[in-house]
Protein backbone atom coordinates (compact mmCIF):
# COMPACT_ATOMS: atom_id res chain seq x y z
CA UNK A 1 0.00 0.00 0.00
CA UNK A 2 1.19 3.60 -0.74
CA UNK A 3 2.06 5.54 2.49
CA UNK A 4 2.96 8.68 -0.01
CA UNK A 5 -0.40 10.83 0.17
CA UNK A 6 1.46 13.86 -1.11
CA UNK A 7 3.95 14.54 -3.68
CA UNK A 8 6.45 17.37 -4.12
CA UNK A 9 7.55 18.37 -8.01
CA UNK A 10 10.95 20.15 -8.34
CA UNK A 11 10.55 22.60 -11.04
CA UNK A 12 13.52 23.69 -13.51
CA UNK A 13 14.14 25.29 -17.04
CA UNK A 14 15.58 22.18 -18.87
CA UNK A 15 19.21 21.52 -18.99
CA UNK A 16 21.03 20.75 -22.54
CA UNK A 17 22.66 17.45 -22.92
CA UNK A 18 23.23 17.81 -26.67
CA UNK A 19 22.45 19.71 -29.80
CA UNK A 20 19.57 18.17 -30.34
CA UNK A 21 18.38 19.26 -26.99
CA UNK A 22 19.63 22.32 -27.53
CA UNK A 23 17.44 22.95 -30.69
CA UNK A 24 14.39 21.70 -28.40
CA UNK A 25 15.14 24.02 -25.27
CA UNK A 26 14.94 27.09 -27.78
CA UNK A 27 12.30 26.31 -29.82
CA UNK A 28 10.28 25.57 -26.26
CA UNK A 29 11.51 28.96 -24.99
CA UNK A 30 11.06 31.53 -27.21
CA UNK A 31 7.86 29.62 -28.64
CA UNK A 32 6.81 30.59 -24.38
CA UNK A 33 4.58 33.57 -24.29
CA UNK A 34 5.59 33.95 -20.92
CA UNK A 35 9.08 34.94 -22.65
CA UNK A 36 8.29 36.37 -25.99
CA UNK A 37 5.56 38.54 -25.93
CA UNK A 38 3.32 37.63 -28.63
CA UNK A 39 0.05 36.78 -28.17
CA UNK A 40 -0.89 35.58 -32.15
CA UNK A 41 0.49 31.78 -31.83
CA UNK A 42 1.75 31.39 -35.27
CA UNK A 43 3.64 34.96 -35.42
CA UNK A 44 5.20 34.33 -32.16
CA UNK A 45 6.09 30.59 -33.77
CA UNK A 46 7.54 32.37 -36.62
CA UNK A 47 9.63 34.61 -35.26
CA UNK A 48 11.01 31.86 -32.55
CA UNK A 49 11.88 29.87 -35.26
CA UNK A 50 13.96 32.84 -37.12
CA UNK A 51 15.60 33.39 -33.55
CA UNK A 52 16.49 29.74 -32.92
CA UNK A 53 18.09 29.73 -36.56
CA UNK A 54 19.87 32.77 -36.30
CA UNK A 55 21.35 31.33 -32.74
CA UNK A 56 21.95 27.50 -32.78
CA UNK A 57 25.17 27.75 -34.31
CA UNK A 58 26.68 30.49 -31.69
CA UNK A 59 24.80 28.98 -28.78
CA UNK A 60 25.68 25.24 -29.60
CA UNK A 61 29.70 26.59 -30.18
CA UNK A 62 29.30 28.07 -26.31
CA UNK A 63 27.96 24.32 -25.28
CA UNK A 64 30.74 23.11 -26.71
CA UNK A 65 33.17 25.10 -24.90
CA UNK A 66 31.76 23.33 -21.86
CA UNK A 67 31.50 19.74 -22.85
CA UNK A 68 28.50 20.02 -24.98
CA UNK A 69 26.21 19.29 -22.20
CA UNK A 70 24.44 22.13 -18.78
CA UNK A 71 24.96 20.35 -15.96
CA UNK A 72 21.42 21.40 -14.45
CA UNK A 73 19.74 18.47 -15.37
CA UNK A 74 22.13 16.10 -13.60
CA UNK A 75 22.11 18.14 -10.34
CA UNK A 76 18.56 19.06 -10.43
CA UNK A 77 18.34 14.73 -10.10
CA UNK A 78 20.48 14.68 -7.48
CA UNK A 79 18.31 17.64 -5.79
CA UNK A 80 15.56 15.78 -5.71
CA UNK A 81 17.01 12.42 -4.85
CA UNK A 82 18.44 14.12 -1.77
CA UNK A 83 14.90 15.73 -0.95
CA UNK A 84 13.25 11.98 -1.21
CA UNK A 85 15.62 11.17 1.23
CA UNK A 86 14.82 13.69 4.04
CA UNK A 87 11.15 13.33 3.34
CA UNK A 88 10.26 9.26 2.29
CA UNK A 89 6.67 10.11 3.33
CA UNK A 90 6.17 12.50 0.45
CA UNK A 91 6.62 11.72 -3.37
CA UNK A 92 8.79 13.91 -4.74
CA UNK A 93 9.64 13.85 -8.66
CA UNK A 94 10.89 16.86 -10.86
CA UNK A 95 10.24 18.36 -14.71
CA UNK A 96 12.01 20.80 -16.83
CA UNK A 97 9.89 23.43 -18.69
CA UNK A 98 11.41 23.43 -21.87
CA UNK A 99 13.19 20.00 -21.82
CA UNK A 100 12.47 16.55 -20.78
CA UNK A 101 11.13 15.43 -18.83
CA UNK A 102 8.14 17.35 -19.20
CA UNK A 103 5.08 18.41 -16.76
CA UNK A 104 3.47 15.45 -18.10
CA UNK A 105 5.89 12.99 -16.85
CA UNK A 106 5.42 14.07 -13.68
CA UNK A 107 2.08 14.16 -13.32
CA UNK A 108 1.83 10.65 -14.99
CA UNK A 109 3.83 9.55 -12.13
CA UNK A 110 1.76 11.24 -9.51
CA UNK A 111 -1.52 9.60 -11.32
CA UNK A 112 0.00 6.51 -10.95
CA UNK A 113 0.72 6.32 -7.39
CA UNK A 114 -3.29 8.03 -6.66
CA UNK A 115 -1.65 11.14 -5.32
CA UNK A 116 -4.20 14.25 -4.78
CA UNK A 117 -1.83 16.59 -3.20
CA UNK A 118 0.98 18.28 -5.18
CA UNK A 119 3.01 21.08 -4.20
CA UNK A 120 5.02 22.95 -6.47
CA UNK A 121 9.05 23.93 -5.91
CA UNK A 122 10.32 26.38 -8.35
CA UNK A 123 13.69 26.18 -7.94
CA UNK A 124 14.09 29.78 -8.43
CA UNK A 125 14.64 32.09 -5.48
CA UNK A 126 13.05 35.26 -6.91
CA UNK A 127 9.43 35.48 -9.08
CA UNK A 128 9.10 36.01 -12.62
CA UNK A 129 7.01 35.74 -14.68
CA UNK A 130 9.59 34.20 -17.31
CA UNK A 131 10.47 31.58 -14.76
CA UNK A 132 8.23 30.96 -11.85
CA UNK A 133 5.09 31.74 -13.72
CA UNK A 134 5.77 29.68 -16.80
CA UNK A 135 6.80 26.76 -14.72
CA UNK A 136 3.57 26.61 -12.62
CA UNK A 137 1.19 27.50 -15.59
CA UNK A 138 2.88 24.73 -17.65
CA UNK A 139 2.00 22.33 -14.86
CA UNK A 140 -1.36 23.22 -13.49
CA UNK A 141 -2.65 23.53 -17.55
CA UNK A 142 -1.24 19.71 -18.18
CA UNK A 143 -2.79 18.51 -14.67
CA UNK A 144 -6.28 19.66 -15.81
CA UNK A 145 -7.85 19.90 -12.37
CA UNK A 146 -6.50 16.41 -11.26
CA UNK A 147 -4.72 17.51 -8.24
CA UNK A 148 -4.84 19.95 -5.40
CA UNK A 149 -2.45 21.91 -6.17
CA UNK A 150 0.16 24.40 -3.79
CA UNK A 151 3.11 26.38 -4.73
CA UNK A 152 5.83 27.20 -2.92
CA UNK A 153 6.86 30.64 -2.57
CA UNK A 154 10.25 32.57 -3.48
CA UNK A 155 12.86 31.51 -0.82
CA UNK A 156 15.14 34.55 -1.57
CA UNK A 157 14.48 35.84 2.52
CA UNK A 158 15.25 32.46 3.74
CA UNK A 159 17.90 33.09 6.45
CA UNK A 160 19.85 29.69 6.35
CA UNK A 161 19.73 30.16 1.87
CA UNK A 162 21.62 33.41 2.32
CA UNK A 163 24.26 32.23 4.84
CA UNK A 164 25.14 29.46 2.48
CA UNK A 165 25.52 32.20 0.47
CA UNK A 166 27.40 34.29 2.22
CA UNK A 167 29.73 31.72 3.49
CA UNK A 168 30.78 30.89 -0.37
CA UNK A 169 31.64 34.36 -1.35
CA UNK A 170 33.91 34.91 2.06
CA UNK A 171 35.20 31.53 1.47
CA UNK A 172 36.10 32.56 -2.11
CA UNK A 173 37.65 36.13 -0.93
CA UNK A 174 40.00 34.05 1.20
CA UNK A 175 42.42 35.87 3.59
CA UNK A 176 42.19 39.56 1.33
CA UNK A 177 40.29 41.84 1.80
CA UNK A 178 40.53 44.13 -0.82
CA UNK A 179 37.85 42.39 -3.16
CA UNK A 180 34.36 44.03 -4.76
CA UNK A 181 31.45 41.50 -4.93
CA UNK A 182 29.31 41.78 -7.87
CA UNK A 183 25.99 39.70 -7.80
CA UNK A 184 25.17 38.82 -11.14
CA UNK A 185 21.41 38.49 -12.06
CA UNK A 186 20.01 37.46 -15.15
CA UNK A 187 18.61 40.28 -17.40
CA UNK A 188 15.31 40.47 -18.45
CA UNK A 189 13.89 43.11 -21.09
CA UNK A 190 13.15 46.27 -19.18
CA UNK A 191 9.23 45.93 -20.81
CA UNK A 192 8.61 42.90 -18.32
CA UNK A 193 8.50 45.18 -15.38
CA UNK A 194 7.10 48.42 -17.20
CA UNK A 195 4.53 46.69 -18.98
CA UNK A 196 4.07 43.20 -17.16
CA UNK A 197 4.62 44.53 -13.65
CA UNK A 198 7.11 41.95 -13.35
CA UNK A 199 8.13 41.56 -9.51
CA UNK A 200 11.11 40.33 -10.61
CA UNK A 201 13.72 43.71 -10.29
CA UNK A 202 12.70 44.57 -6.95
CA UNK A 203 12.72 41.20 -5.63
CA UNK A 204 16.58 41.02 -6.67
CA UNK A 205 17.51 44.28 -5.65
CA UNK A 206 15.76 43.70 -1.88
CA UNK A 207 18.10 40.27 -2.11
CA UNK A 208 21.24 42.39 -2.13
CA UNK A 209 20.33 44.26 0.06
CA UNK A 210 19.20 41.52 2.63
CA UNK A 211 22.86 39.67 1.55
CA UNK A 212 24.50 43.32 2.75
CA UNK A 213 23.25 42.98 6.18
CA UNK A 214 24.30 39.62 6.40
CA UNK A 215 27.49 40.23 5.04
CA UNK A 216 27.95 42.80 7.17
CA UNK A 217 28.15 40.46 10.16
CA UNK A 218 31.71 38.91 9.26
CA UNK A 219 35.09 39.68 10.08
CA UNK A 220 35.85 40.10 6.23
CA UNK A 221 34.92 43.50 4.57
CA UNK A 222 34.71 43.66 1.17
CA UNK A 223 35.45 47.11 -1.07
CA UNK A 224 32.30 47.44 -2.69
CA UNK A 225 29.16 44.82 -3.05
CA UNK A 226 27.37 45.85 -6.67
CA UNK A 227 24.70 44.39 -8.87
CA UNK A 228 24.40 43.58 -12.60
CA UNK A 229 22.66 42.21 -15.12
CA UNK A 230 24.29 39.21 -17.72
CA UNK A 231 22.38 37.15 -20.52
CA UNK A 232 21.17 40.02 -22.78
CA UNK A 233 19.37 39.08 -25.86
CA UNK A 234 17.93 41.38 -28.79
CA UNK A 235 18.64 45.27 -28.92
CA UNK A 236 16.07 45.99 -26.70
CA UNK A 237 16.57 48.09 -23.78
CA UNK A 238 17.15 45.27 -20.61
CA UNK A 239 17.34 45.74 -17.23
CA UNK A 240 20.93 48.11 -15.89
CA UNK A 241 23.43 48.29 -15.21
CA UNK A 242 24.69 45.11 -17.34
CA UNK A 243 27.47 42.76 -16.70
CA UNK A 244 30.08 44.42 -19.30
CA UNK A 245 29.39 47.86 -18.06
CA UNK A 246 30.01 47.14 -14.59
CA UNK A 247 33.27 45.00 -14.92
CA UNK A 248 35.08 48.48 -17.07
CA UNK A 249 34.63 49.90 -12.93
CA UNK A 250 37.04 47.23 -11.95
CA UNK A 251 40.59 47.45 -13.95
CA UNK A 252 42.90 46.84 -11.81
CA UNK A 253 40.60 45.67 -8.96
CA UNK A 254 39.66 42.32 -7.73
CA UNK A 255 36.12 40.69 -8.11
CA UNK A 256 33.97 37.92 -6.86
CA UNK A 257 31.13 37.29 -8.79
CA UNK A 258 28.05 35.39 -7.57
CA UNK A 259 25.68 34.60 -9.49
CA UNK A 260 22.44 35.69 -7.11
CA UNK A 261 18.99 34.60 -9.91
CA UNK A 262 20.46 30.63 -9.80
CA UNK A 263 19.98 28.36 -7.63
CA UNK A 264 21.87 25.25 -9.68
CA UNK A 265 24.74 25.90 -12.06
CA UNK A 266 24.25 25.92 -16.08
CA UNK A 267 25.62 27.15 -18.99
CA UNK A 268 24.95 30.49 -17.88
CA UNK A 269 27.42 30.56 -14.99
CA UNK A 270 29.80 27.97 -16.48
CA UNK A 271 29.89 29.27 -19.59
CA UNK A 272 28.92 32.95 -19.30
CA UNK A 273 30.54 33.71 -16.17
CA UNK A 274 33.18 31.62 -15.86
CA UNK A 275 34.50 31.73 -19.17
CA UNK A 276 33.29 34.90 -21.75
CA UNK A 277 32.90 37.52 -19.21
CA UNK A 278 36.08 35.92 -17.22
CA UNK A 279 37.29 36.90 -21.21
CA UNK A 280 36.23 40.52 -20.87
CA UNK A 281 37.39 41.05 -17.57
CA UNK A 282 40.96 39.85 -18.67
CA UNK A 283 40.61 42.14 -21.68
CA UNK A 284 39.58 44.94 -19.34
CA UNK A 285 42.71 44.30 -17.03
CA UNK A 286 40.44 42.99 -13.70
CA UNK A 287 43.35 41.95 -11.48
CA UNK A 288 41.33 38.49 -10.35
CA UNK A 289 38.07 37.45 -11.02
CA UNK A 290 36.52 34.73 -9.37
CA UNK A 291 32.93 33.11 -9.94
CA UNK A 292 31.19 31.62 -6.94
CA UNK A 293 29.64 28.28 -7.78
CA UNK A 294 25.93 28.01 -7.18
CA UNK A 295 24.38 26.44 -3.93
CA UNK A 296 23.04 22.89 -6.11
CA UNK A 297 22.31 20.29 -4.11
CA UNK A 298 24.38 21.37 -0.79
CA UNK A 299 23.11 18.98 2.02
CA UNK A 300 22.02 22.33 4.04
CA UNK A 301 20.04 23.68 1.30
CA UNK A 302 18.32 20.20 0.70
CA UNK A 303 17.45 20.26 4.65
CA UNK A 304 16.29 23.81 4.98
CA UNK A 305 13.87 23.98 1.97
CA UNK A 306 11.48 21.49 3.32
CA UNK A 307 10.55 24.30 5.70
CA UNK A 308 9.20 25.90 2.70
CA UNK A 309 6.39 23.62 2.56
CA UNK A 310 5.77 22.24 6.00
Amino acid sequence: MNKQKKALVVLNMGGVRNKKELNIFLHNMFNDENILKIKHKKIRSLVAFLIVFFRIHKAWENYKQIGGSSPLHKITELFTRKLQIFLPNIFITYSMRYTEPFAKTAIDQIKQKGIKDVMLLPLFPHYSLTTVKTGCDDFIEHANNKFNITICEPFYKNSVYNEIICNEIVNAQGKYLDYHIIFSAHGLPQKMIDKYNDPYKKQIEDHVEILKEQLSHYATPFKSINLAYQSKVGPGKWLSPSLEETLQYFKNKKVIIYPISFVIDNSETIFELDIAYRSLAKQIGVRDYKVCKCINDNNIFTKEIINLFK
